[in-house]
């Protein structure tokens, strides 16, 4: 609307100045210049009472949504630093516990072996010791009966060497008493 209203003034300044007789290019007309200093002014008067300010209000609200834009932008750094370090600390706190961990566990194992070595040492010295009473055992079961057989084998000769009638309970102890003695020796 306002440029309608300088085009308008223009058309009438020139037309104006036509009729006056013509001009050069350089020369000056001062009703044109008159009613340009008008609309000009004019111009000034609207853009101040319905430009600047909404112009102005919306440059200040632009500059104060960058302002913060870049407070929360610096808040947001500060806290990602704050988080980059916790997460740095709680990194090493996690790598510390798995240290420990693996070290528990390795000295665990240590105990379990050293456990489980003297268990097998203890279990193998009872195998010994009974496998040695067993021996033993055997041996004086083998030992009896050797001793008994031999009893028997000098009983049977004897009684085949003197063809007496001598009871056989007495001479099974009399072999005994004989046996004895010479184990003894």
């Amino acid at each position: 609307m306002l440029s309608y209203i300088v085009l308008a003034f223009a058309h009438f300044a020139a037309s104006s100045g036509e009729e006056g007789g013509g001009g050069g290019l350089l020369s000056v007309n001062e009703g044109l210049a008159f009613w340009m200093v008008i609309t000009f002014l004019l111009l000034l008067f609207f853009l101040k009472k319905f430009a600047w300010k909404p112009i102005l209000s919306a440059l200040d609200e632009r500059e104060k949504s960058i302002r913060e834009s870049l407070e929360l932008a610096e808040k947001t750094k500060e806290e990602s630093k704050k988080l980059l370090e916790e997460n740095k600390a709680n990194l090493l706190k996690a790598d510390e516990e798995a240290r420990k961990i693996v070290n528990q566990s390795r000295e665990f194992a240590e105990k379990m072996k050293s456990q489980i070595l003297e268990e097998s040492k203890t279990q193998a010295q009872k195998l010994i010791t009974d496998a040695s009473n067993e021996i033993e055992r055997k041996k004086q079961e083998a030992f009896t009966e050797l001793k008994n057989q031999v009893a028997e084998i000098s009983i049977t000769a004897a009684e085949k060497i003197l063809k007496q009638n001598i009871d056989s309970e007495k001479n099974k102890v009399i072999v005994n008493n004989y046996l004895d003695e010479i184990s003894k020796n």
